[in-house]
């Protein structure tokens, strides 16, 4: 082989090792999004692609990285707590109403974490950066609250929405995504037996006294 065709040998292989460490750094970065996003970024990369979507969420965790998040005193989230227990208690007599102040104790709760709360499309995709787990069980929630007449069950299956959203934010308002531990948490609290009222979570403050019962059922 002529010593030309070897330095044309060598620089196919350059540039074909060039690419696929391109592709695989791709992949990879796709591939971590997928895993921080979940959902997020699977609906997304269907409405923009893959390309746009990882630098739509590249753009959403620099902004939200600006946001100076911070976790609430303990005082806040009992306070907070005895604020849901009081809205769960109020949906058997008026589902529609607590259901509104669920959606409204949330974003009280995302403002007072430091959470920009004005623009609702904004709002929400800043959540995804830390709360995409919880973010479409909220969207359904939202858009369930604003409708109106929605039937009892809708607003009860809202209700837990706005629930979920409010323990991640309550327990870990910058970080929930790496906090498996919220995430059980949650989960558990969905599971909780039905009753007309909550735990109180105005107490010591442990991970046991973050459970709330659902939601009772009208009718």
């Amino acid at each position: 082989m002529s010593a030309g065709a070897i330095i044309a040998l060598v620089i196919v292989l350059v540039l074909i090792a060039a690419v696929a460490t391109i592709a695989g750094t791709t992949i990879l970065r796709r591939i971590a999004l997928r895993r921080r996003f979940g959902a997020e970024y699977d609906r997304l990369a269907s409405k923009v692609g893959p390309r746009r979507a990882h630098a739509e969420l590249a753009e959403r965790r620099r902004r939200v990285e600006e946001l100076n998040l911070r976790p609430l005193t303990p005082e806040k989230q009992a306070s907070y707590g005895r604020g849901w227990t009081a809205v769960q208690e109020r949906f058997v007599d008026n589902p529609a109403q607590a259901t509104r102040d669920a959606a409204a104790l949330v974003t009280a709760v995302a403002a007072d974490c430091g959470y920009s709360v004005a623009d609702s499309g904004r709002f929400l995709t800043d959540l995804s950066v830390f709360h995409s787990p919880r973010l479409e069980e909220y969207r359904r929630a939202r858009e369930t609250t604003e409708r109106a007449g929605a039937p009892t069950e809708d607003l009860r299956q809202a209700l837990l929405g706005h629930r979920a959203m409010f323990l991640d934010l309550l327990w870990a308002p910058d970080n929930a995504v790496d906090r498996p531990d919220v995430a059980a948490d949650t989960s558990d609290a969905a599971a909780a037996s039905t009753s007309t009222g909550g735990t109180d979570m105005a107490g010591s403050g442990a991970a046991g006294d973050r459970t709330m019962a659902q939601p009772a059922r009208k009718g």
